[in-house]
């Protein structure tokens, strides 16, 4: 039998993502899926965490506690990097 839900435990999941956009579904699914989120209201929360790095790749910390999520950006190296020389989203287009 599974263990029972602690509605005051702190839960985190990290994943990478690029700023200021909606990561798939179906990559955000299998990681919220099981402490009962929606993976549509994370991805909004993702959005919202992230303007400030669009087109960046950074790594996002998930604090999940009683159903809720509060998405925190946790930059590396190279994205303050690029973000400090205000380099052009980095999406990989030319022209």
């Amino acid at each position: 039998m599974a263990p029972k839900f602690d509605p005051n435990e702190e839960k985190y999941v990290v994943l990478r993502q690029v700023g200021g956009e909606m990561a798939a579904a179906s990559v955000l699914a299998p990681k919220v899926g099981p402490l009962g989120m929606a993976p549509k209201k994370i991805g909004e929360d993702i959005i919202k965490a992230t303007q400030a790095w669009k087109g960046i790749k950074v790594t996002v910390k998930l604090t999940i506690k009683n159903r809720q999520a509060k998405a925190e950006v946790v930059p590396a190296a190279t994205s303050l990097g690029i973000k400090e020389l205000k380099s052009p989203d980095q999406n990989g287009r030319k022209g």
